[in-house]
């Protein structure tokens, strides 16, 4: 029957769009008439009703509050981390210290900070330098999340009092570099529920000590010190995770000199290592920034 009534609405369809077609009551008295009194009446959708109804009630979540973005160049972005804050739900509070931009005077209104890296160094006398690395200490008397990325890491480590350094024969990491995890970033990594690449992007001629009070979690070659970790949700880590094949050809155009620097690598071989060590990266990011987002409750809750 439902074969049926499924022919019969697309014949009265065909009537209806094709003109001098025979329409559905013309075929019908030319075909025997089904017995089901059902069929005798003009068939009807149900859909326009369904349609009509009231939509399922959902509830309603908190907004998630913005993360602050601080920057140092014109035109710079905060590449996949930002791509990936905004997806969770965070608007990005994106301020440029350099270009006059004032620091929040508390994290209350923020859900964590991400100070990202630069050409200038930790210990460039500029005015802003200074001011960047002396707000550190909000984030860390508010025990509030604060990531710092290359420049970033190293005005934490400056902030906590460890050494800033120019490696002492001028070689640089630029390019993909191996990455080896401490027992601590081992033990952290089982805690937090993600796992460290171990290869990873960099771009720095300036290094840093660990500072006292926090602790190691990865290490490399010529910059022993690549990620620390100062408090629950305070990390600084020497590579960028951020950067996308975009900004990757952009730095190395702009920067080429940079590539020349003992120890870097060749601008060819940085799109190679992107397809061979950037899927690891990314899986990594996105475990690193629920687990950094995470409020106090819901960490508290995590099975043991």
């Amino acid at each position: 029957m439902a074969h049926n009534l499924l022919a019969w609405f697309l014949m009265e369809l065909h009537c209806r769009i094709l003109p001098g077609a025979i329409s559905l009551p013309e075929m019908r008295s030319r075909t025997t008439a089904p017995t089901s009194a059902m069929n005798d009446q003009s068939f009807r959708f149900p859909i326009a009703r369904r349609l009509r109804s009231s939509p399922p009630v959902r509830s309603r979540r908190p907004v998630p509050k913005p993360v602050l973005i601080v920057l140092h160049q014109e035109h710079s972005t905060a590449g996949r981390v930002g791509r990936l804050l905004q997806a969770r739900g965070h608007a990005l509070d994106i301020r440029k210290p350099r270009y006059g931009d004032p620091l929040p005077e508390t994290m209350r209104d923020h859900a964590g900070a991400v100070i990202f890296g630069g050409p200038m160094g930790a210990n460039d006398p500029d005015e802003f330098v200074k001011a960047e690395t002396d707000w550190i200490g909000t984030c860390l008397k508010e025990d509030a999340p604060f990531l710092g990325i290359c420049l970033g890491a190293q005005m934490l480590a400056k902030h906590l009092g460890a050494r800033v350094y120019t490696h002492e024969q001028g070689r640089a990491e630029v390019g993909y570099y191996r990455l080896d995890l401490t027992q601590a970033g081992r033990d952290h990594a089982g805690e937090a529920g993600f796992a460290w690449p171990s290869t990873v992007y960099q771009w720095h001629r300036d290094g840093f000590d660990c500072p006292s009070g926090a602790e190691c979690l990865a290490t490399g070659g010529d910059f022993p010190i690549q990620a620390i970790r100062a408090a629950s949700k305070v990390y600084g880590i020497q590579f960028h995770p951020e950067v996308t094949p975009a900004m990757m050809c952009r730095w190395s155009v702009r920067g080429h000199e940079r590539t020349l620097m003992p120890g870097a690598q060749l601008r060819h071989m940085h799109l190679d290592g992107w397809y061979q060590y950037d899927p690891a990266i990314r899986v990594w990011l996105d475990g690193f920034l629920d687990h950094w987002l995470k409020a106090p409750a819901d960490i508290s809750a995590d099975p043991a």
